[in-house]
């Protein structure tokens, strides 16, 4: 075949869909909470949407509303893509409300179909034109997948009419990680996106990946930027921390006091060459710290779990699992070398309650479940403020009725890491509080509508 003649076809092939627009909701029904009900009713309209509400607020039974819309609208199936375990706990949901929910692994859509569930690590065995939408839920979890998983979801989605992105943290410190979410729902690409509103200290819009040269990157906005950056993101995404931030009554949505405890462990040992610990400064310093003093924080979480109540341990290395759950009276750990449906089976007992201590990795359990039985969590500090945010809030949301108890592990040699931890934790509560403000304005405008004047405003008549 002539290459002129390729040309049309891979056009055709990275083109995005082109119905940028939504449809009039068939359906809403009156279960949902009135900030619910306002959120379904704005992605449906809009077709690609993401919506951003924090743990707790419901994404389940608005994912669900929407896609039954958009089944009701298609006469086609929708797909609903989820973290490890909460494919079960999505059914679970579904069949509380009243929707017909299946779970497929193979791929195999069965006939008739509306809402089919399914893990992200399962999705090459589907194919998008049995779909009329699909639904990433706790979308957040993406940029966790290495680069194939990753362009195989990103693949599967272009060419959906339909999509919804539902997360807590979109992108919990970092604007620029907003271009994932964008170009997934056929907004503005990445790249785009930051050569129109940020810059980098190389002043060079190719430097993809935070690295360009050997060099780190830090991007930034450009003068006059910002606003109409979070205008932009107002434009395709709608962001909730609780029902008072639409003007509604927080009622049920109120959390308990949540009491974080930091405890410095000190060394058995100190760095090699040194004669008193000192602060971590490198990754590779900061790594070793982590394996030097692995036994001095391990037994600390063991004292700390000592009670009969249920506890959620995190940890980030293998050997930290392995002496974790060994150490502690009815611990049992989830590895990610487990296959699969041990994954989901642990994980599940101990949202039942079947297990006491459960010990396992962020990237593992970290995103959608709920465990509102527990409210006892012990934490390592790392650089990800997102994997933390994530993990407290498996226990620390709207639902839970006792007071919950974060403490930090830590030796006096990762107090650099916990202070990166915590600065994060201020560019986060920074970027949610501007997405907020933009989306207010926005829907101030909106309810402002036209036809609630009572004059209608005369035009000249050489207009």
């Amino acid at each position: 075949m002539r290459p002129e003649a390729d040309y049309p076809t891979f056009l055709r092939a990275r083109a995005q869909h082109g119905a940028a627009n939504g449809f009039d909701p068939v359906y809403i029904p009156d279960f949902l909470y009135d900030f619910q009900r306002e959120l379904v009713d704005w992605a449906i309209r809009g077709g690609r949407r993401g919506i951003f509400a924090d743990c707790g607020l419901g994404k389940t039974p608005m994912q669900l509303v929407w896609a039954d819309n958009v089944v009701r609208h298609t006469n086609k199936s929708v797909l609903i893509a989820t973290p490890l375990a909460v494919s079960y706990q999505l059914l679970g949901e579904a069949e509380k409300f009243g929707f017909e929910a299946v779970r497929v692994s193979d791929g195999k859509v069965p006939l008739g179909a509306r809402i089919v569930v399914t893990n992200y690590e399962r999705l090459d065995r589907f194919d998008p034109g049995d779909f009329g939408g699909m639904v990433c839920d706790e979308s957040s979890i993406l940029k966790n997948f290495n680069g194939s998983t990753k362009a195989v979801i990103t693949e599967f989605m272009r060419t959906l009419p339909y999509r919804l992105l539902c997360t807590a943290t979109a992108a919990p410190n970092d604007y620029t990680e907003l271009g994932t979410s964008s170009e997934s729902l056929g907004e503005l690409g990445h790249m785009d996106m930051l050569s129109r509103y940020f810059r980098n200290d190389l002043n060079h819009a190719s430097a993809q990946g935070g690295r360009m040269f050997g060099k780190a990157t830090e991007w930034r906005f450009k003068g006059h930027a910002e606003e109409s950056f979070w205008r932009w993101v107002s434009s395709w995404a709608r962001a909730i921390r609780k029902p008072s931030d639409y003007g509604y009554d927080d009622g049920d949505f109120v959390l308990p006091k949540l009491i974080e405890r930091d405890h410095e462990v000190s060394a058995n040992t100190v760095q090699p060459g040194m004669l008193f610990d000192l602060p971590a400064l490198t990754l590779a310093e900061q790594r070793e710290e982590r394996r030097r003093t692995l036994g001095e924080r391990c037994d600390k979480v063991t004292d700390l779990t000592d009670h009969k109540k249920q506890s959620l341990v995190w940890c980030h290395l293998n050997d930290e699992g392995d002496r974790l759950s060994s150490s502690i009276d009815g611990a049992v750990q989830v590895k990610g070398s487990d296959h699969d449906d041990e994954k989901e089976e642990r994980l599940l007992a101990f949202q039942r309650g079947e297990i006491r201590v459960l010990v396992t990795k962020p990237k593992i359990g970290a995103w959608g479940l709920n465990l509102q039985g527990c409210s006892h969590v012990t934490w390592f500090p790392s650089h990800s403020f997102e994997q933390y945010y994530q993990g407290v809030r498996r226990c620390y949301r709207f639902g839970q009725k006792n007071d919950v108890v974060v403490d930090v592990v830590r030796t006096h040699g990762e107090e650099r890491v916990l202070q990166s931890q915590q600065a994060k934790a201020v560019r986060a509560d920074a970027m949610f509080t501007a997405l907020m403000r933009h989306m207010t304005d926005a829907l101030k405008v909106r309810r402002s509508s036209y036809d609630d004047f009572t004059t209608r405003p005369e035009v000249p008549k050489w207009l």
